[in-house]
């Protein structure tokens, strides 16, 4: 790395599920003495392991990995707490002499540390937070999504109408505020000399990938570990638990749907949720650099990124 350079270099490897990040993370992490960075809001959770595709210790191979298994399934993780643990990991691996490797597909955990968001935090009010929740409930997650996209389409567009928490936030700051959610988001310049990586496959093989990687999911045990999460005390409505994947499971430990149509929900769903991280990572961003995984060793960008 040039002397005179003063930003932090931080690699990003973004992409959608199933597309091979994991193992692209690891693979450049051992080759440049980093360190990897996880930006999958599935991977906090403890216990949710087979659902949410997470590395096994065996397959980090021995890379350190942050913001994995820090926090129980009813525990609340704020975007701004998020981005804060992130921050504060770039900067430890940094002082370590490492390079730090962002690695996931959760949109709104990429964008916010590569365009340094200042995220609106405010003190809470609760009694809103639980009529908006208790709201929520009464007319479904679908609707309350609904209500916030009338009031704020941009903010609406970055959340999952699944999402109710988030839903519920962005509905809080509104009316605390009087002001949209999405206006108090604030951009500043990122403080690190970043290099983006996207995993790039044909839309049919990924939803090939998709398809089989369910399928493992079943016969290494998720339903059994959805069992176990639920006879710990955590409630399918947690937002942890409503993750695809454990809310199909929970309907089918439930007596609502069939193993088989429970599956068939999860591989449906996950295509689904495909398309809309596609809103996150565009092929026609030229910051993004979209590769085919196994390109990452022979990429240009890298060796110039190195050679900075």
């Amino acid at each position: 790395m040039s002397p005179h350079l003063t930003k932090i270099p931080v690699i990003f490897i973004v992409g959608p599920t199933a597309s091979g990040k994991t193992d692209a993370g690891i693979w450049l992490a051992k080759k440049i003495n980093g360190e990897i960075i996880s930006a999958d809001s599935r991977y906090l959770y403890r216990g949710m392991d087979i659902g949410t595709a997470k590395p096994s210790l065996a397959e980090r191979q021995g890379i350190p990995h942050w913001l994995i298994d820090v926090a129980d399934p009813d525990e609340t993780w704020s975007l701004s707490l998020f981005k804060n643990s992130a921050d504060e990991a770039v900067r430890d691996i940094h002082q370590r002499g490492k390079i730090p490797v962002i690695v996931g597909g959760t949109g709104q955990y990429i964008r916010c540390i590569l365009e340094g968001w200042t995220i609106p935090e405010g003190e809470p009010d609760h009694r809103l937070r639980d009529f908006l929740e208790r709201w929520g409930s009464e007319i479904g997650a679908e609707e309350l999504y609904r209500r916030l996209a009338l009031l704020d389409p941009e903010a609406a567009s970055n959340i999952e109408w699944q999402n109710m928490r988030r839903t519920v936030r962005a509905l809080e700051v509104i009316f605390t505020s009087g002001q949209k959610f999405s206006a108090q988001r604030k951009k500043t310049e990122s403080p690190y000399n970043v290099l983006i990586f996207g995993m790039k496959r044909e839309r049919k093989e990924l939803y090939d990938r998709i398809d089989l990687r369910v399928d493992l999911m079943i016969r290494d045990g998720l339903v059994e570990e959805t069992a176990s999460l639920l006879a710990k005390g955590y409630s399918p409505d947690l937002p942890s638990m409503s993750a695809i994947g454990y809310k199909e499971i929970c309907d089918y430990l439930n007596k609502k749907t069939s193993l088989e149509e429970a599956v068939q929900l999860i591989k449906f769903r996950t295509h689904n949720f495909v398309r809309r991280q596609a809103n996150w990572f565009k092929e026609s961003d030229p910051a993004i650099h979209w590769i085919c995984p196994d390109e990452i060793e022979t990429s240009q960008f890298l060796t110039e990124f190195m050679e900075r």
